[in-house]
């Protein structure tokens, strides 16, 4: 049912996938960047999910083969992930694609880099508009790590609270000794825990999802802990720290988030400024979802109800 192609887009491997049935018109184009914390995963991992959006959704789906940190220092991913965007969008015709059909989708850090590519493509004037983008359970932001869904999937299997800053510190090359003062916030200057408390606040989580929660005590502020990590201020990393100015033209969106996952909080809260902004927003909350979910799709026996439900979900907005 599938031509599947391994290329290099503007030196970037990609794995294409094109449906054999001849269309009646152009395809929607889907550009896939898997997750993996920027420091694991690969075109592989995500086969089987890219091959059933290809069928399903009958769209010519791009999986980027961005290269891992450490070897590819950050930013080097998302620069990746941009150019690959930047050259099928160019060359969409020629895989039958109708540029102006083209979406972007991520989950976890992939998340982060679709939500990154589409918001550095805002001030673009000389290429066609991405469609949408899908984010499934994306990583948003590195300035709170005491959120409600941080304290309630603290010690969850796949990513735990403190897997979590362990491995930006990772991918960023940053000493790991860093990872108690951030995840108590000491590396925010109380200026900027004050200017980004409208968009990042358990306020701001509705109050189904904070049953139980008690905000811990502001932590200390250490000005050697803010100079080590610039880049956790950065959009790159924390797409959720985008001015309004760039957020009101993002495309129609589409976020799922997990219930038991620490990443929950971040989807709620770039729903609500999307929503914020008037973009078009569809949620899909999985109650018996976890963080890698996505990760056990097509794997018979040892997949789970949870894994089908995320990709249908995407497969359906993507349709």
């Amino acid at each position: 049912q599938l031509c599947i192609k391994d290329l290099h887009f503007d030196g970037v491997p990609v794995r294409i996938y094109l449906p054999r049935e001849p269309a009646a018109g152009q395809r929607r184009g889907v550009v896939l960047f898997h997750g993996g914390c920027g420091i694991f995963g690969s075109i592989r991992s995500h086969e089987r999910v890219c091959r059933y959006i290809a069928k399903k959704s009958d769209s010519v789906v791009v999986s980027v083969g961005y290269h891992l940190s450490p070897e590819y220092k950050y930013p080097a991913q998302t620069l990746e992930c941009l150019a690959v965007t930047v050259h099928f969008l160019q060359t969409a015709r020629a895989y039958g694609v109708d540029p102006a059909r083209v979406i972007v989708c991520g989950d976890s850090v992939g998340g982060t880099y679709a939500a990154s590519v589409c918001q550095e493509l805002v001030p673009r004037t000389d290429l066609p508009k991405i469609r949408a983008q899908v984010l499934i359970s994306p990583f948003l932001q590195a300035l709170n790590f005491n959120l409600p869904s941080h304290h309630k999937n603290a010690f969850a299997a796949f990513l735990s609270r403190e897997r979590t800053v362990r491995y930006i510190l990772r991918y960023l090359g940053k000493d790991c000794s860093l990872e108690e003062p951030i995840l108590a916030g000491s590396h925010v200057p109380e200026s900027m825990n004050l200017k980004y408390r409208k968009w990042i606040s358990p306020d701001l989580i509705p109050e189904e999802f904070k049953l139980g929660y008690k905000a811990p005590p502001p932590a200390p502020f250490l000005p050697r802990v803010h100079e080590e990590v610039p880049e956790l201020f950065e959009c790159r990393v924390s797409p959720l720290l985008a001015e309004d100015a760039v957020v009101c033209h993002l495309p129609d969106t589409c976020i799922v988030t997990f219930e038991h996952d620490v990443l929950r909080d971040e989807g709620l809260l770039f729903k609500k400024r999307l929503e914020d902004n008037d973009v078009r927003v569809t949620w899909h909350h999985v109650e018996k979802g976890f963080h890698c979910t996505i990760g056990f799709f097509g794997y018979g026996i040892f997949s789970f109800p949870s894994s089908s439900t995320v990709v249908n979900h995407a497969v359906d907005f993507i349709k």
